[in-house]
């Protein structure tokens, strides 16, 4: 399967996006609802860009109790979702029981474990506990995700080579960190091109400000989709 593309919506409301997705219908499938968002305009922000004919991957990072969890989940499954996270680090318990509502409420429904943040340097993970380098924390945890009954992962680019070598091929594999060449890398700390993470084996890679502050996001877009599909 080819490597799809992701569109990051960072902003609090539809409405400072709406101009530029009208653009991008019919390029771009997927677009990425994140937290700045949903706290911001709610369910509703989803529903609003859902029927403008998006795929959506709800970014919520769940990470509670089980049952919080799972009921959270539940929530989601009434939304028009096909995607959305919960944190790794909550264990096992916690990831079981998000299965458990998953298949119950939206068999459909993609369920992705975050390992750690690609915001995160090996120096700010080891002040968090872990003594062990960002790879190895990941491994750990993507392991611990699949072993739970997840069927996918978030994961920078630099661990798509070594998960890819130790999970089974139809786990997916979805990538922020991105930048194409000569993009800044803002607040990522490991980061690869779009060309680069897809041949490493990423399933969807995720990327926003290198499209939408483009003097031409259409065409910033279909480079993107070119380079995955070389």
């Amino acid at each position: 399967m080819p490597c799809e593309l992701i569109l990051v919506l960072d902003a609090q409301s539809p409405r400072e996006v709406t101009p530029t997705l009208r653009q991008l219908q019919g390029t771009v499938r997927w677009v990425k609802v994140g937290l700045e968002m949903f706290t911001a305009c709610g369910p509703d922000a989803v529903r609003e860009i859902a029927d403008l004919g998006f795929d959506i991957f709800l970014d919520l990072k769940l990470h509670d109790i089980p049952n919080t969890v799972a009921k959270s989940v539940e929530s989601i499954a009434r939304l028009p979702v096909r995607m959305t996270t919960i944190h790794t680090c909550g264990g096992r318990e916690m990831m079981q029981w998000a299965v458990k509502a998953q298949q119950q409420h939206a068999p459909n429904l993609l369920l992705l474990g975050v390992t750690v943040l690609t915001s995160m340097s090996a120096a700010g993970l080891a002040e968090t506990g872990p003594a062990d380098s960002p790879e190895k924390q990941v491994l750990r945890l993507g392991r611990l995700a699949v072993d739970s009954g997840l069927r996918g992962l978030v994961c920078s680019p630099l661990e798509l080579a070594p998960l890819r070598a130790v999970l089974p091929a139809d786990v997916a594999l979805v990538t922020p960190g991105i930048r194409p060449r000569g993009s800044d890398a803002g607040d990522q700390s490991r980061i690869m091109t779009p060309g680069e993470a897809a041949r490493a084996g990423a399933s969807h890679i995720v990327v926003g400000r290198p499209i939408f502050k483009a003097p031409d996001p259409v065409a910033a877009a279909r480079s993107i989709l070119a380079e995955l599909s070389a």
